[in-house]
């Protein structure tokens, strides 16, 4: 359990911490074996969350909610992600992607109709196609065109976290595919809508127990009401959005991170070789000190740049879009130090499918690919210094 106090976080974001962090303890820790051999979902428990207020985090008071800020879902996020990658992950597609999406974004009668839903519910969104990933925008097909007071939906999503069991969707088409990029609107769309359809469920090396799927569009009716932002202003939806998700995302690295470390700890402190436990072998401890350097690099700027964001109006570019980019950037490189430094002080039982830190190694390759890929990041940030 970490001190935030020791960053300059206050007391009441220690609170929420604290419980989040007990809680996934003692509720999803124990689900995380079950979950990555069946790559199981566990629903019931997921919504279970919605009793002690872990659902709909940032959802106005007005509505019900926490009326939580984004320092908080951050924490909230980093804590259950500790216990449980797959079930922060999750977590983190339904309360940052999209519902944190439609407080900044939705109506005020949009926000009364769908927010207190997500107060038990499950959010996905909706951007990356099959033949659309790091160019999600310029290449997208999903098209969107008007009929009377609906918009009629055509076309696919591809790698949609929470997409087989998510409740209601954010899900960017094609309004005007004349302007490009700036032809593209943010539609919600309910489980359950006509023509839209969850067309098969991917099996993942790692995230496994955080359902993953192509989502189908076919004549999908959606009403025009449920137009997020204003038509073709679905481009300042993402990008309103994207930086926070790279720092929120960087928490969820922080996590996976911190328990490799603690895992890696513990066994180095128990493994007996040549008569002593291998903590007391000076390679092992450069391990181990390479691993706490490196993570506390990454907790130190995505901390920083967590201030930074919460503080902020419009993001999407300039200095934070830049450092939000260098964040999880630096994030991901880390991880891959990290986690391959936990399997090796594992040695042989790092190597095994049923150890927790075999399942944090697979997990761990999504990082550079998620959220956009390493290169997507660094041309984002060399991008912005050539600006200067």
């Amino acid at each position: 359990m970490i001190d935030l106090q020791n960053y300059g976080f206050d007391q009441q974001h220690q609170q929420i911490y604290d419980m989040a962090w007990r809680y996934a303890r003692e509720r999803h820790h124990p689900l995380l074996r079950r979950m990555d051999d069946e790559d199981w979902f566990p629903e019931d428990e997921y919504r279970r969350m919605g009793e002690v207020g872990l659902l709909g985090t940032t959802v106005p008071e007005a509505l019900g909610g926490p009326g939580l800020d984004l320092v908080s879902q951050f924490f909230i996020g980093e804590a259950l992600s500790y216990w449980n990658n797959m079930l922060g992950a999750s977590w983190g597609a339904s309360e940052n992607l999209c519902v944190n999406n439609l407080v900044r974004n939705a109506s005020a009668e949009q926000q009364a109709r769908f927010l207190p839903k997500m107060l038990s519910g499950i959010g996905a969104l909706g951007l990356t196609e099959p033949g659309a990933g790091s160019d999600a925008l310029g290449s997208m097909r999903t098209t969107a065109r008007r009929d009377g007071d609906h918009y009629v939906l055509n076309g696919r999503k591809m790698f949609i976290t929470n997409g087989p069991v998510a409740d209601l969707l954010l899900i960017y088409a094609r309004t005007n595919p004349e302007r490009g990029q700036h032809g593209i609107s943010a539609f919600v769309v309910e489980r359950g809508t006509p023509g839209f359809a969850v067309t098969q469920s991917l099996k993942k090396m790692g995230w496994r127990g955080s359902p993953t799927g192509e989502l189908l569009f076919d004549d999908c009716r959606v009403p025009a009401a449920n137009l997020v932002g204003g038509e073709d202003k679905g481009v300042k939806v993402v990008m309103s959005g994207l930086d926070i998700e790279r720092v929120f995302f960087s928490g969820h690295v922080i996590a996976i991170a911190q328990r490799a470390l603690d895992l890696s700890l513990d066994y180095a402190r128990t493994r007996v070789q040549f008569g002593q436990p291998i903590a007391g072998f000076q390679l092992v401890q450069g391990m181990l000190a390479d691993m706490y350097a490196a993570l506390e690099s990454v907790r130190a700027f995505s901390y920083q740049l967590l201030k930074e964001i919460a503080g902020a109006g419009e993001a999407g570019r300039g200095e934070i879009h830049k450092r939000a980019a260098a964040a999880v950037l630096h994030a991901g490189y880390m991880l891959k130090i990290v986690l391959d430094h936990a399997v090796q002080i594992h040695g042989g039982n790092g190597f095994m499918w049923e150890t927790e830190v075999n399942c944090l190694y697979r997990a761990g390759k999504l990082i550079e690919i998620g959220a956009g890929t390493t290169q997507v990041r660094q041309l984002i940030i060399a991008q912005e210094l050539l600006k200067a």
